[in-house]
C-alpha cells in the first residue's frame, strides 16, 4: 500500500515523522528549561535570604553592642532612642526585604504543591517571630524607665531568644537550596536520557526513510539525468521505460513525448535557418550599403564646420590687423574701434563654431578654471542685447555679485548665450525674461525664467536629446543646443534641469513659463 502512495504523499509522511520527533524534543526541552529555570530561580532566592539573614545577623550584633552601651551609661529614654534609631531602622529595612521574598516564595510555589507553600509558609512565621521579638525588645529598651536590671533583662532575653531563631532559618534555607539543586540535577539526567532516546529514535527513522524511500528513487533519476543530457547533444532518439504511477514517472512520460516533440522541432527549425540565412544575408548587405551612406553624411557635416571656421578666420585675421593699425595713427579712429570689437565678437563666434566640430570629433577640450559668474553673466547679456531688443523683450539681471564657480568660461558663456536665445525663439510672446544669480548647497546657480507657454511634461525629458521634436506638433524643436549644454555643464561637475510651469511666486508673468537652472561648483581656495 506504501508503494501506490504517490512520491510526494511519502516524502510529506517521511518528513512529517521527522518534524514530529524535532517537535517533541524542542517540547521536552522547553519543558525542562523551564522547571530548570524555576528550580535556578528559587535556588537564587534562597541564595539571595542567606544573604539577608547573615545581614540581619551582623545588624542584631550591633543592636545588641549599641543597646548594652546605653544600658550601661544610664542614658535617659529619649537618649536611648536616638541611638538606637539608626540601626534599628536597618534592622526594619532588612525584614521587610525578607518578608517581601518570602511573601513571593509562597505565591510561586503554588504550582510545586501544597507542602512547598507550607515549607514557605513556616519559614515567613519563623521571620514573623523574630521581628516581634525585636520590636519587642526595642520597645521596652526605649520605654520611660531607668531601671538597668530590667533593661539587661529584656536584652539577654532578645539575644537569647533571637539567635536559636535565626540560625534554624538559616538551615532551613540552606537545607531548601541543596533540595533544589539536587532536583536540578536529577531533571538534568532524565533531560539527558530523553533526549539520547529521542536522538537514537530520530536516527533510526532517518535511516529508513533514506534506504526506503530516498535511495530507490535515485536510480530513476539517474536515468532521467542521462536523458536530459541526451537530449541536450540533440540526440533526441530516447526512450524510457519507468512507467510507475508516482510523480517521476509522470516525468518520465513527460520526458519521451518532449524528445519526440523536440525531433519534430529540429526537423522544422533546420529548415527555417536555412530560410533565414539567406534573408540574414540580403539584409547584411543593404545595411552595410545604408552605414556606408550614413558614415559619408557625417563626415561631410563635421566637415563643413571645420571648413567653415577656417575659411572664416582668415579675414577676420586680416580685419584685426588693419583696425588695430588704424587705431595706431594720428587721427581718432572710433570706426576702427567699432571695427575691433565687431571682429573680436565675430571671431568668438567662429571658435564656438569650432568648438561645436571638435565635440563632435571627440575632440572637445574643456578648460575649467576660476571665475566670476557675474562677469560670465554679463558677457552673454551683451551678446544678446541687440536680439532681445529686436524681439521686443525686456531682460530683468542680477545685481552684480561675486559668485565664483569653477567653469571653463568660453563653454559656460556660449551655454547661458544658447538658454537666452531659446527664451527669445520660443518665448517671445512673453516680452519678459529674467536672469537669476545665486548660490545654494556649494553651488553657484543662474536660472533662466522666461513668460512663455511653458514646456508640457512629456517633452520635459526628451528636450536635452539632440535633434529632439516637441510632441505637441510645433516644428520648432530644441535642436543640439540643449544636448551639448548639458554635457558640457555635467563634464564640469554640474547640473541643468528645467521646470515648467514656474511656480507663482517665482514666475515672470501670468503665463506657465519655463525656468533652466544651471549648477556650478564654487571654486574653493
Amino acid at each position: 500500500m506504501f508503494r501506490r502512495l504517490s512520491l510526494k504523499a511519502r516524502l510529506g509522511l517521511g518528513a512529517g515523522l521527522l518534524g514530529l520527533a524535532t517537535l517533541l524534543t524542542a517540547a521536552m526541552l522547553v519543558a525542562g528549561m523551564a522547571r530548570v529555570s524555576q528550580r535556578l530561580d528559587t535556588a537564587l532566592a534562597a541564595e539571595q535570604r542567606l544573604e539577608h539573614y547573615a545581614a540581619l545577623s551582623t545588624q542584631v550584633s550591633t543592636f545588641i553592642v549599641v543597646a548594652a552601651e546605653v544600658i550601661q551609661r544610664g542614658l535617659p529614654p529619649e537618649t536611648r532612642a536616638e541611638r538606637l534609631a539608626g540601626i534599628a531602622d536597618t534592622l526594619d529595612r532588612t525584614f521587610a526585604s525578607l518578608r517581601r521574598g518570602l511573601d513571593a516564595e509562597v505565591a510561586d510555589a503554588a504550582p510545586m504543591g501544597l507542602d512547598a507553600q507550607s515549607r514557605r509558609a513556616t519559614q515567613s512565621l519563623a521571620i514573623a517571630r523574630m521581628e516581634a521579638l525585636f520590636r519587642n525588645t526595642r520597645a521596652a529598651l526605649v520605654a520611660d524607665t531607668g531601671d538597668r536590671e530590667r533593661l539587661r533583662a529584656w536584652l539577654d532575653t532578645f539575644a537569647s531568644g533571637f539567635e536559636p531563631q535565626l540560625a534554624g532559618a538559616v538551615n532551613e534555607e540552606k537545607r531548601l537550596r541543596a533540595e533544589i539543586l539536587a532536583g536540578i540535577d536529577d531533571l538534568r539526567r532524565r533531560l539527558t536520557l530523553a533526549a539520547v532516546l529521542i536522538g537514537l529514535a530520530a536516527l533510526v527513522l532517518s535511516a529508513g526513510f533514506y534506504f526506503g524511500l530516498v535511495r530507490p528513487q535515485f536510480r530513476r533519476l539517474d536515468a532521467l539525468r542521462d536523458a536530459a543530457r541526451q537530449i541536450g547533444r540533440e540526440e533526441f532518439a530516447v526512450h524510457l521505460p519507468d512507467t510507475r504511477p508516482d510523480e517521476i514517472g509522470q516525468l518520465t512520460t513527460e520526458t519521451n513525448r518532449m524528445a519526440r516533440a523536440l525531433a519534430a522541432r529540429a526537423a522544422a527549425v533546420a529548415e527555417d535557418r536555412a530560410r533565414l540565412g539567406e534573408i540574414i544575408d540580403q539584409r547584411t548587405e543593404a545595411l552595410r550599403f545604408a552605414n556606408q551612406r550614413l558614415e559619408r553624411t557625417d563626415e561631410d557635416r563635421r566637415r563643413f564646420f571645420a571648413d567653415i571656421s577656417h575659411e572664416l578666420r582668415t579675414p577676420l585675421t586680416v580685419i584685426l590687423m588693419e583696425a588695430q593699425l588704424g587705431r595706431q595713427g594720428a587721427e581718432p579712429a572710433p570706426a576702427f574701434e567699432v571695427i575691433e570689437a565687431r571682429a573680436r565678437r565675430l571671431n568668438r563666434r567662429i571658435d564656438d563654431l569650432l568648438r561645436v566640430a571638435r565635440s563632435e570629433t571627440g575632440q572637445l577640450a574643456l578648460e575649467p578654471v576660476p571665475l566670476d559668474l557675474g562677469e560670465v553673466l554679463a558677457d552673454a547679456i551683451a551678446e544678446t542685447a541687440a536680439e532681445l531688443s529686436n524681439a521686443g523683450m525686456t531682460l530683468t539681471a542680477p545685481e552684480p555679485g561675486r559668485t565664483r564657480v569653477r567653469a571653463d568660461r568660453n563653454w559656460l558663456r556660449q551655454v547661458v548665450v544658447g538658454l537666452i536665445r531659446n527664451a527669445i525663439r520660443h518665448a517671445r510672446q512673453g516680452g519678459a525674461l529674467r536672469l537669476e544669480l545665486t548660490e545654494a548647497e556649494g553651488m553657484g546657480v543662474i536660472a533662466v525664467i522666461d513668460n512663455g507657454p511653458g514646456i508640457p511634461a512629456a517633452d520635459q525629458a526628451r528636450i536635452f536629446e539632440r535633434f529632439a521634436q516637441s510632441q505637441t506638433g510645433s516644428a520648432q524643436g530644441f535642436g543640439l543646443g540643449l544636448a551639448l549644454a548639458r554635457w558640457v555643464i555635467e563634464e564640469q561637475g554640474g547640473s541643468i534641469a528645467v521646470e515648467s510651469p514656474v511656480t507663482h511666486d517665482r514666475a515672470e508673468g501670468t503665463a506657465s513659463g519655463t525656468k533652466i537652472s544651471v549648477r556650478m561648483p564654487l571654486a574653493t581656495g
